[in-house]
């Protein structure tokens, strides 16, 4: 289905990032990744995707909260395909503290990572997308673009944002075949969800069964995680025909959570 077309997924060495990458590879996008981690094991994420899709991969490692850098990268990307058709801003970072307590070089660090830049990604790219007439940036927000929780105010501000900023350019781009949507995962069993859970079973000496449903059973009624495979299958749907009249949507995959 993207066969030809060219995706940049923010935040794509692990986790949600990366199951969207595979999966938009899987149907044949060239895809250029970013984030942090391992040099010989992000070349390895890097070779597999080629080899296993047969796509085009490179890996660009721009500081995403430095403008600069993560403008800089959506012009190379455009340079060595000649077009980005397929934006999915998903990096993220996360402090948690009260607000009286939350340090305020913390508090810029995520409003930077997990809002700005997807406002300066998205500037980048609508002017290349709408003079071809095509065109999806998908956000990966978060639950907490839609409910809160305690201690973390810089992060419930910034998916907030993400969930508003996302109707604006709908909006702004609604007579044309660019589409912008949001994506709220709830818990994703990812390597930073894996750290809390082993944080969890080291203070409360529980097992590792016993820390996930811990963790489960505050939000999910579910009781069940969200895969990255899931969240790329639904990435690879905003992509389609069949998603062309979805547009300011904030779709949630999480368990229920947001039902309650």
């Amino acid at each position: 289905m993207l066969k030809g077309k060219t995706a940049l997924i923010t935040g794509s060495t692990s986790g949600i990032g990366l199951g969207v990458t595979r999966a938009l590879a899987a149907e044949g996008a060239n895809v250029a990744l970013n984030g942090f981690g391992d040099a010989k094991e992000i070349e390895k994420l890097r070779s597999a995707i080629a080899s296993d899709f047969d796509v085009t991969s490179i890996y660009i490692p721009a500081d995403i909260s430095h403008p600069q850098q993560l403008v800089g990268m959506i012009r190379r990307v455009e340079d060595e395909f000649g077009q980005l058709d397929v934006l999915v801003n998903n990096a993220g970072i996360q402090h948690v503290a009260p607000v009286t307590e939350f340090p305020p070089e913390r508090w810029e660090a995520l409003i930077a990572v997990n809002l700005s830049s997807v406002f300066y990604a998205t500037r980048a790219v609508l002017p290349g997308m709408l003079k071809r007439n095509w065109g999806r940036i998908i956000n990966i927000a978060s639950t907490h673009g839609l409910v809160a929780s305690p201690e973390k105010s810089a992060y419930v501000a910034a998916k907030h944002g993400v969930v508003g900023f996302t109707k604006s350019v709908a909006l702004e781009t609604a007579k044309t075949c660019v589409t912008c949507n949001a994506i709220c995962p709830g818990f994703v069993l990812t390597p930073l969800m894996q750290k809390q859970i082993e944080a969890r079973i080291e203070k409360e000496k529980i097992s590792v069964d016993q820390a996930r449903l811990s963790f489960l059973s505050e939000k999910t009624p579910s009781l069940e995680f969200v895969t990255p495979e899931q969240l790329g299958a639904l990435a690879v749907f905003l992509c389609s025909d069949a998603a062309s009249q979805i547009r300011g949507a904030t779709i949630a995959m999480d368990g229920g959570w947001t039902a309650q």
